[in-house]
């Protein structure tokens, strides 16, 4: 009688019923993915433009008042690359999710454990970087409250 050998801490198979959830779960996360990657990209060219309309417009409007010259200057360039930083930061959790995906419909077809742990190790990372990134946006909230309620308890809103 040959013995079926478990080499995973729980006992854990994937069952006919598991291969299905993941291999939809891995569709979707090659979607989301690649509608992420475009999102990037058009936000990357929307800062190029909208740093150059940011620059053209702080030209004209420096030639009508100079005295604000050195203020409006290096706003086209900032507001650039703000919003590159920003896909830049967004970019790499779809490319996690896109590695997730690819390991997995890999690790579902060869049946290869490697490929499988692989494909959650993406995943893993992804929700750690989102999850990395949750928190440190939500410090700037509470850093942006507290310093509005400060100011209001000093009478700056006056």
């Amino acid at each position: 009688m040959e013995q079926n050998q478990e080499t995973s801490l729980f006992g854990f198979g994937i069952d006919q019923s598991s291969k299905v959830h993941l291999a939809e779960a891995a569709k979707w996360a090659k979607f989301l993915a690649i509608v992420g990657f475009v999102m990037c990209g058009l936000i990357v060219v929307i800062a190029i433009f909208a740093g150059s309309i940011f620059t053209m417009m702080s030209t004209s409007y420096n030639d009508e008042y100079r005295s604000s010259a050195p203020l409006t200057g290096g706003l086209g360039a900032f507001v650039a690359i703000f919003y590159i930083g920003i896909a830049v930061l967004f970019f790499f959790p779809y490319l996690f999710l896109f590695r997730f995906a690819n390991h997995m419909k890999n690790a579902l077809n060869s049946n290869e454990q490697l490929t499988l742990n692989a494909s959650f190790q993406n995943l893993k990372i992804m929700f750690r970087y989102v999850g990395i990134l949750t928190i440190v946006m939500l410090s700037f909230y509470a850093l942006g409250i507290l310093m509005v309620i400060l100011s209001a308890a000093s009478g700056g809103f006056n």
